[in-house]
């Protein structure tokens, strides 16, 4: 096994500055130092893809195709898990999540700092409150963070939160990218899910684990999200390419990615379904 180094990533998608991850042996996660004072600036492109509802160009659209078959699947996994009820979101995104589980009958709630984003889910009728503070005295049935809790500044902060605010019987969905993943390993310092300064934490199944099970959670079990992989694949070959940019080769490193992670569950991104111990 090839012993893990810190890594100086630069941010391909905003600014082209170069950012240090700094390696935690023991969780087995990389940390993203010394975050940026000025974070927010970091999230104001149009290529910040989560943020907009654009099908202009191929990544966009890739997105999008993704994203619409996976929120079907998303919110079938939280239905099979967990009684019907009321569900947060945090980081909302422009709603759609949260539209879909308010048209099959959840008591929804969302938490999205970016205005545009906000401005967007209104649109689709779909109120979101900007931060945790205009909740912070309810308690959820089901709590949902689809590639969220990379970006928290506050680690430690947020899982209690978590805990503190998810009902005896309630049930936590995150969804993280993982650098364990063939994708990941493929790609190297031009691997997309780095997305530095934007994510803050990088995280492994073990340290995922560590940190809840530290909180009082328990890990009952983790899904792949399959589809990552090709769409992540796709954006590092933009990353890497000086001149020839590869689709073909994006889609065959996100096929392996899925193959080799059918025997080693290290898929690209993973979902993590945790519970309050008992």
């Amino acid at each position: 096994m090839t012993k893990k180094t810190n890594l100086k990533i630069k941010d391909y998608s905003v600014s082209k500055e170069e950012f240090d991850l700094i390696y935690d042996e023991k969780l087995d996660k990389y940390a993203t130092l010394p975050v940026p004072e000025n974070l927010d600036q970091y999230y104001l492109s149009e290529d910040y893809i989560s943020h907009t509802d654009s099908k202009k160009g191929l990544f966009e659209k890739a997105y999008h195709f993704i994203k619409r078959f996976m929120l079907k699947k998303k919110l079938q996994l939280v239905s099979s898990r967990v009684a019907q009820g009321a569900l947060l979101d945090i980081g909302a995104g422009t709603g759609d999540f949260l539209k879909q589980a308010k048209n099959e009958g959840w008591k929804v709630t969302g938490i999205e700092p970016s205005p545009d984003a906000r401005k967007k889910a209104s649109e689709k009728g779909i109120a979101l409150f900007q931060n945790i503070d205009a909740v912070s005295t309810q308690k959820f049935d089901a709590i949902t963070m689809w590639h969220v809790l990379e970006h928290v500044p506050d680690l430690q902060h947020q899982i209690e939160w978590l805990k503190n605010h998810l009902n005896k019987n309630g049930v936590l969905f995150v969804a993280v990218p993982n650098f364990n993943s063939l994708d990941a390993k493929h790609y190297k310092n031009f691997w997309a899910a780095w997305d530095v300064p934007r994510h803050l934490h990088h995280f492994s199944a073990k340290s995922i684990k560590s940190l809840f099970e530290a909180h009082g959670f328990i890990l009952e079990e983790s899904k792949p999200l399959v589809f990552d992989s090709f769409y992540v694949s796709l954006l590092s070959e933009k990353y890497k390419a000086s001149s020839f940019f590869q689709p073909w080769s994006a889609f065959l490193t996100g096929l392996r990615s899925n193959w080799s992670a059918r025997r080693s569950g290290e898929y690209s991104s993973l979902i993590y379904v945790l519970k309050l111990s008992k």
